[in-house]
């Protein structure tokens, strides 16, 4: 009898226990569901200030973005500002960089490609260099050297030093730009980086309309070339970057702008870097006070060889220099940039 009562004694614990333990796993298994319900399973939680928060993103189609670009391309015909200009020789792949004091300045451009020039030392005034060009022909005068530098627009030979590459008409091909053909021609595409996103517009070419490289084979009738790269910025839409490029795919400028601000009734950008991979420089420049399309005398694109000066005739350098029975004369990028442009307004 006793030993019957002690077995269900211990049977009614028994029991007991298995309902404690099945009701401390449900709540449990309750309060894990909660926590991940209430979203304390995040490890990391980062709270934007208002004023820090991301931008929204924009909009746009192809066709508007084609029409805002063209629009501004249109409606900049000359520009006369006083600037101050930082110029970087070299990279980390030629091995040797150089930074060269900031010169303020003067620039004058105008349509369809005349430009000039001036590099001044800072506080003295005194000019550094004075560089002219019509777009066939340039001229460079380098007051402390003595030196008169004239040549072909789109002359490019071997430079000893990458600041020698420097040329006027570089300068109009990024602060004066040409319309996109219409949009049969013109690819669209997003791009996003971390927190950066961009609209892009590429426009392309056929190869057997104006652009040629030095004999490649690897050209032929109806292949399409990469002629211009055009990125927008999403928060705004401005125009943040444009990319050049001749036959191969080969990149010949590639150019950044920020600080868009008024310029009488349309904008302008006050910041705009011009990188030339291939001439291995870049030169920033800093845009104090601009006037755009007031008229330019055609004097002041004018240089005259100053008396005393030595004249160096940079083509005939560079014919002299080329090596006996060297028969393959590579043809100029920026004449093939140039002739992309071209290519464009044909189609």
């Amino acid at each position: 009898m006793n030993h019957e009562y002690r077995r269900s004694i211990r049977a009614r614990v028994s029991k007991s226990r298995l309902g404690c333990c099945s009701r401390s796993a449900l709540l449990c298994s309750l309060a894990v569901l909660l926590a991940f319900a209430s979203g304390c399973s995040v490890s990391q939680k980062k709270v934007f200030k208002p004023s820090e928060a991301p931008a929204p993103l924009l909009a746009a189609t192809k066709e508007e973005l084609i029409f805002k670009f063209n629009q501004q391309a249109e409606a900049v015909h000359s520009l006369n500002a006083s600037v101050s200009m930082k110029l970087t020789a070299g990279s980390a792949y030629s091995g040797v960089i150089e930074n060269y004091h900031e010169v303020d300045g003067f620039l004058l451009a105008a349509k369809p490609s005349s430009i000039r020039v001036i590099g001044q030392a800072p506080v003295v005034g005194k000019n550094v260099f004075d560089m002219v060009s019509d777009g066939q022909t340039f001229c460079i005068f380098i007051p402390s050297k003595g030196k008169f530098l004239v040549g072909p627009a789109n002359l490019t030979r071997p430079a000893k030093k990458p600041i020698e590459n420097l040329r006027p008409q570089h300068l109009v091909d990024a602060l004066l730009w040409e319309p996109m053909p219409n949009n049969r021609f013109v690819l669209f595409e997003e791009a996003e980086e971390a927190n950066s996103h961009w609209y892009i517009l590429t426009t392309i070419v056929d190869s057997t309309v104006g652009v040629q490289t030095s004999g490649s084979s690897a050209i032929v009738p109806g292949d399409f070339l990469i002629s211009r790269k055009v990125w927008f910025d999403r928060t705004n839409l401005s125009i943040v970057r444009v990319e050049t490029f001749a036959g191969e795919g080969k990149l010949v400028s590639d150019a950044h702008y920020s600080s868009w601000q008024p310029a009488g009734d349309m904008t302008y950008p006050r910041e705009i870097t011009i990188a030339r991979p291939a001439d291995d420089y870049e030169l920033h420049i800093t845009i104090k006070k601009v006037t755009l399309n007031e008229p330019i005398v055609p004097d002041r694109f004018q240089l005259a060889q100053p008396p005393g000066t030595e004249l160096v005739d940079l083509a005939a350098e560079s014919s002299e220099s080329k090596k006996p029975g060297d028969s393959k004369d590579a043809q100029p990028s920026e004449s093939k940039s140039s002739e992309s442009k071209s290519s464009e307004s044909k189609q």
